[in-house]
């Protein structure tokens, strides 16, 4: 089993691994065809925006200044603490803590660390981090409950 490789433009500024969003999944396995009416993204850097998530409310990614975050001296923010911490308590991710091995280890260690942590032990392909599915083997599941999120047991 081949593990899926990450890409570099898919790491938003925020620390955000758009390779793991449901919408750029969707998007990517075009998943529309098969009856699922998700917004399709391709991701921050790659649609042009440097962040979707900051970028009207700050000048340096507005701007392109920064690639990441935590380049800024207000790094964490209250903005990317209140998403931090959204997504730690409901996504298995935490944005603040994906900044800090980028900046410790680097964008590439960074990259082979999540491929080999969000890989599905069945095909290899990426598990999304809205809902703990491989949208491959696991599309039935999502197909009966459309809102999924991660199992119970999992969350706590």
């Amino acid at each position: 089993m081949e593990v899926f490789v990450m890409e570099e433009n898919l790491i938003a500024p925020c620390g955000m691994n758009c390779s793991l969003c449901v919408h750029y999944q969707m998007m990517k396995d075009d998943l529309k065809k098969q009856g699922f009416n998700r917004k399709y993204c391709p991701g921050c850097i790659p649609r042009g925006e440097n962040c979707t998530h900051f970028g009207d409310a700050c000048e340096l990614l507005k701007n392109g200044r920064v690639r990441f975050c935590y380049e800024c001296t207000a790094f964490p923010c209250k903005r990317l603490k209140g998403l931090d911490k959204r997504y730690r308590t409901k996504y298995h991710m935490s944005m603040i803590e994906n900044l800090k091995v980028i900046q410790k280890n680097g964008i590439a260690a960074f990259l082979k660390s999540e491929a080999e942590r969000w890989s599905c032990p069945k095909c290899g392909n990426p598990i999304c981090c809205h809902n703990g599915l491989c949208l491959h083997c696991d599309l039935e599941t999502l197909r009966k409950n459309k809102r999924y999120r991660w199992n119970e047991e999992e969350t706590n």
